[in-house]
Order: structure tokens, then sequence, then C-alpha cells
């Protein structure tokens, strides 16, 4: 997905402001990789792993703000260490931005034109703009990356918590277990749900888990047969042809969290 948000800002960046090149690329640890170009390129960037404070690129991560440079191998704002890469591409007038995620730049945009001079406002605008979008997009993804996991967490311990009622004789847990499932599972979308008994339920929510057959007749107190059979019954409702497309459906239709 971040792939994908770098390639449709670099576009939009370069046919709105005209600059010869633009591109960009996501910090990984403390390296800045180049890797999404539109505009005319030799390839020379393609790829490239840029230190923080060194070149463009790292004089943005360090002050994490903006810069604009008239001519990229004249400025003595920038180191030098990455000319030969900048000339292989024959840049001269160039501009970066951080994609900032919270305050942490997590990435660099650029554009750059094949003459020296001076950037241009109309740049900087567009430049600007693309950055804050991206920057958008990127929190936005981690957020739901995190959601998800968050979510499949609480699914796992839905599912452990169900084992352990089919051990308990408790029926203050199996209470509190049915208003959580009434608060967390999502809203009903009048699918016709298929009709999978609690104690089949009891088996998918083992089986979501990776246990075997015979851990989940000994987690059940079931013989290996009967959970077969369970299996079998819950396969056909779900009209499913393996235990994890079982699982997933199961997930779907809103019988496991």
């Amino acid at each position: 997905m971040i792939d994908t948000h770098f390639e449709d800002a670099v576009g939009r960046l370069r046919a709105a402001s005209g600059v010869s090149l633009a591109f960009g690329g996501v910090v990984s640890g403390e390296l800045l990789t180049l890797r999404h170009f539109a505009g005319r390129s030799v390839g020379a960037l393609d790829g490239v792993a840029l230190e923080a404070g060194q070149g463009l690129g790292g004089k943005v991560l360090q002050v994490n703000r903006t810069v604009s440079l008239d001519d990229y191998m004249r400025t003595p704002k920038i180191s030098h260490r990455y000319d030969a890469i900048i000339s292989a591409e024959g840049l001269r007038a160039m501009i970066a931005a951080p994609v900032v995620v919270g305050r942490t730049a997590v990435g660099v945009l650029y554009g750059a034109m094949h003459t020296p001079g001076n950037i241009g406002d109309r740049v900087l605008d567009v430049l600007t703009e693309e950055a804050r979008v991206l920057g958008q997009d990127m929190a936005v993804d981690e957020a739901r990356r995190d959601a998800d996991r968050l979510r499949e967490d609480v699914r796992l311990t839905y599912s452990r918590l169900r084992a352990m009622t089919s051990r308990v004789d408790s029926a203050e847990l199996t209470t509190v277990l049915d208003s959580m499932r009434a608060f967390l599972e999502p809203p009903s979308t009048g699918k016709v749900v298929p009709n999978v008994t609690m104690r089949e339920r009891d088996v998918l929510s083992l089986v979501a888990l990776g246990r075997s057959n015979t851990a989940i007749a000994d987690e059940l107190g079931l013989t290996v047969s009967t959970v077969k059979s369970y299996m079998k019954s819950i396969m056909s409702k779900l009209d499913a042809s393996t235990r994890h497309e079982a699982a997933v459906a199961a997930r779907r239709a809103g019988l496991l969290l």
C-alpha cells in the first residue's frame, strides 16, 4: 500500500508541477531508499540508500523540513557524497520535502529539474501539498494496521476464553463472553448466517488458534472422532474444503471474532 501511495504521489507531483523528474523513497532504519520515479531518468537513483545528513534527502531528514537548491552540484547547503549519481541523472535545481507521520519523517518526496535556477513557488506549493497528503495516507495505513493487530489479539483472547468456558461450568463467565461478543462483533449485514451450534463454535474457535483435532479433543473433553464429526458438519455448513477455509468463512459470517 505504501508503494502505491508513493507511486501516485510522484505521478501527481510531476503532472501538476512540471518538474523534469519527481521521485521519492521511504525511511527504513537509518536509511532512505529511493524507489519511486515519474519523469526522465537514466535509473542511476533507483535503489540508492541515503544516509541521514548526506545529500539533499539526508539533509531533509536531518532538519525535518523542505529544502530547495538552485543548483545541486554547486550548493554549499548539503554534503556532496552523491554527486556522481546526481551528475549521471543530469539533475541541477532540486527541492525535497519530508513525508511526516506524527512528528517523524518516514519518507522524502523530491522534485528536480535538469537545469539550474530557482525552483519556483508553484513547485514548492505542489510538493508541500503532496508530501502532506502522502503523510496522511501513510498515517491512515498505520492506524489500520494497528487496528487489525488489536482485533486479531482480541480474536485470539476471545477464542481462548470460549475454550475455557467449555471446561469451566460458570454461568457468570458465559454471560461476560456473550456481552463481549455482542460488543465486538461487526454489525449485521443482513446476510444469512450458517446455523452453526455453540459447540461447533467452540471447535471453530480452537481451529482458528491452529489446534489439531487431538488438541481440540483434549481441551473440550471430547473424543477425536467427535471432533472430526463436528468438523465435517462445520465444513459442510460453511462450504469449506479445508480447516483454514472454515475459519476464514466463519469470521466472514460473524461466527468468530
